[in-house]
């Protein structure tokens, strides 16, 4: 039981899983998560749901820690010890009007269900998709597939325009009425965007998958300020309100794990770990 049924590097350390996982899928919706399991003695990895077949769940995740890289090394026909899901509560998907969708790194992935469930619904779909480099960008093709216009980023100008997610979506918010705009990617972009939006005042989603560890809110190490008030990602989220985000907050703590980066225990949504 759940088999890996195909495997594919689509970026430097980024590759894309689908698993037989007949339950994990059932009523998965655009927004909603999975718990992997690799090995028997393995972490419990968080990652975002790419897309949900009739009986496979795919997931697309990077290759930087120790449970990563051995998620990474297994092969198609190998099983994992377990996929449990879908967790997490859905994005809300409805008719808005003109939404644009903004996907950083592999956030992107976690992005892109999103992209076409909105589409699917009736809506005028700009989407932006950053990343470092040309290499290290992924799915435009996807993307490209059910957006009506496509910006692309690269911090080194290899491709696209030369700069950040900002720079097209702050023209866009100077020339065109925008109903919502929703940010997926580090935890520094997302908050970038949500203070730009305030400005125009534009509601914004933010998916705070990259904080979440253990997946169940039991260990709390997702937990964020919202509005205020203590929420925790995995089990309240993790999309949010990014103007209730207290973004300073959550970084700062986030930094207290920094000098455990690429050691066992720290796993998130997107599978940066």
């Amino acid at each position: 039981m759940y088999k890996i049924t195909s495997k594919e590097e689509i970026a430097p350390d980024v590759f894309k899983y689908s698993i037989h996982a007949p339950l994990a899928v059932k009523n998965a919706k655009p927004g909603q998560f999975v718990i992997i399991i690799p090995k028997p003695s393995g972490e419990r990895l968080p990652l975002t749901i790419y897309n949900a077949g009739k009986e496979d769940v795919t997931i697309i995740f990077q290759k930087v820690g120790h449970s990563t890289e051995i998620l990474a090394s297994m092969e198609v026909g190998e099983s994992m010890e377990a996929v449990l899901g879908p967790l997490g509560r859905a994005a809300e998907i409805k008719k808005l009007g003109k939404v644009v969708c903004i996907g950083g790194g592999v956030g992107t992935a976690v992005l892109y269900p999103e992209i076409k469930a909105l589409k699917e619904a009736g809506n005028t779909v700009y989407s932006i998709i950053g990343a470092r480099e040309k290499s290290l960008l992924i799915l435009e093709k996807e993307v490209s597939e059910y957006s009506d216009k496509v910006f692309i980023t690269t911090d080194d100008g290899s491709y696209g325009e030369k700069g950040f997610v900002t720079d097209p979506l702050k023209k866009i918010l100077e020339e065109e009425e925008v109903n919502e705009v929703i940010a997926i990617g580090p935890v520094i972009m997302m908050k970038v965007v949500s203070e730009l939006t305030k400005k125009y005042n534009v509601h914004t989603v933010v998916s705070l998958n990259p904080v979440m560890v253990d997946g169940t809110g039991m260990c709390g190490g997702c937990r964020v300020e919202i509005d205020g008030k203590t929420k925790f990602a995995c089990v309240d989220g993790p999309e949010f309100d990014g103007h209730q985000v207290n973004f300073t907050e959550l970084m700062n703590r986030n930094r207290q794990y920094d000098e455990h980066r690429g050691e066992k225990c720290h796993a998130v949504g997107t599978g940066k770990n």
